[in-house]
């Protein structure tokens, strides 16, 4: 079951990283990006490093307030957020049209909260791929949890340097994962690699939109807040995760910006002007109290120094998600399906 309380919260925050050294690591983490004096080039060359660091410091934090599945999802209206995320999940098992048995690849899997969701909705076994060792080590523990650790595991590696053999997986997806990549063509064209030929690769991807004005200096600060709120090196844009898809050789089958048709908008969970009891711990009062419970148990100990500091990127992302989706500059949730040839 997903952590959920307070000392959970602060007993996981830096991860794999020593408690001692996490102030270092989020100062180190802080310095890639453009509001410290960062740039794209020196992110995308050391991304390994940026993303483990992002992780190690942030997943107790997305575990806390937002359960086992770290994305975002369209909502209809009676719709709660867990029920949305399910469904958003289940919607891509569709149209990968999964079958019993077959065997799956989950790209940048978390902690697995879609993993064993889909497996268990398809009863097919799901491979999670994760550079992140404590996101894989608690991903183990809630596999064991859910029963699925027989048809269910992970594997330490790095998504542009996969260590599976060519054509060995009957269906690959990514959620909201591949955006970490530093050359989105190197990272589908490895996908390609190791998915049989004839079969299908399903995304949500985060890009921004054609609204996106790169003269635009408040849509700038959007985009550098939600990168270093999330652990990326850039944002791309729809249209280049199309090309660098086809130019990987896929077969695009569609691609659509879920954002477009969602009765509900996709940030309303980070809405601060949305209240919700269901998701209490990411409205303003929730965050509130959170930011407050995290100041005190770093003061006494029990959360290591620099944990406020984690926090507040987060919070800050959050403005930027909130801001972008308003907007329309930015999508978490572009979609797209797409096949390797048979002659692949």
């Amino acid at each position: 079951m997903s952590k959920a309380g307070a000392f959970d919260l602060a007993s996981g925050v830096g991860g794999k990283i020593d408690k001692t050294e996490v102030l270092s690591a989020v100062e180190k983490y802080e310095k890639y990006h453009v509001c410290y004096g960062g740039g794209e080039e020196e992110r995308e060359a050391n991304y390994t490093d940026m993303v483990n660091k992002y992780y190690d410091l942030a997943t107790s934090f997305y575990e806390f307030g937002w359960g086992e599945s770290f994305h975002f999802a369209p909502r209809w209206k009676g719709e709660s957020l867990r029920e949305s995320i399910k469904r958003h999940e289940h919607f891509l098992a569709l149209q990968l049209g999964l079958k019993s048995g077959q065997k799956v690849l989950d790209v940048g899997c978390g902690i697995g909260g879609p993993l064993r969701e889909i497996a268990r909705f398809s009863s097919t076994s799901v491979t999670g791929l994760n550079n992140n060792e404590y996101q894989i080590t608690r991903g183990k523990e809630l596999n064991r949890f859910a029963g699925v650790d027989k048809t269910c595991n992970f594997v330490k590696a790095d998504f542009m340097k996969m260590p599976f053999p060519d054509n060995s997986f009957d269906a690959v997806y990514a959620i909201e994962a591949t955006c970490h990549a530093p050359d989105a063509y190197g990272c589908y064209k490895e996908i390609y690699r190791v998915l049989k030929p004839g079969q299908c690769f399903a995304a949500y991807e985060w890009c921004i939109t054609d609204a996106f004005d790169p003269n635009n200096q408040e849509h700038q600060k959007i985009k550098a807040e939600i990168e270093i709120g999330d652990g990326l090196p850039d944002i791309r844009s729809t249209r280049k995760c199309l090309e660098a898809m086809k130019q990987a050789g896929f077969e695009v089958i569609w691609e659509k910006d879920l954002a477009a048709d969602s009765p509900l908008p996709w940030y309303l969970p980070l809405d601060t002007s949305h209240f919700s009891l269901s998701s209490f711990r990411l409205t303003s009062v929730g965050r509130f109290v959170t930011r407050n419970m995290v100041k005190a148990l770093e003061f006494v100990g029990l959360a290591p120094k620099g944990s406020q500091r984690v926090q507040h990127f987060l919070e800050k992302a959050a403005e930027g998600l909130v801001a972008g989706g308003r907007k329309e500059i930015f999508t978490p949730i572009y979609f797209f399906l797409a096949r390797k040839p048979q002659h692949g």
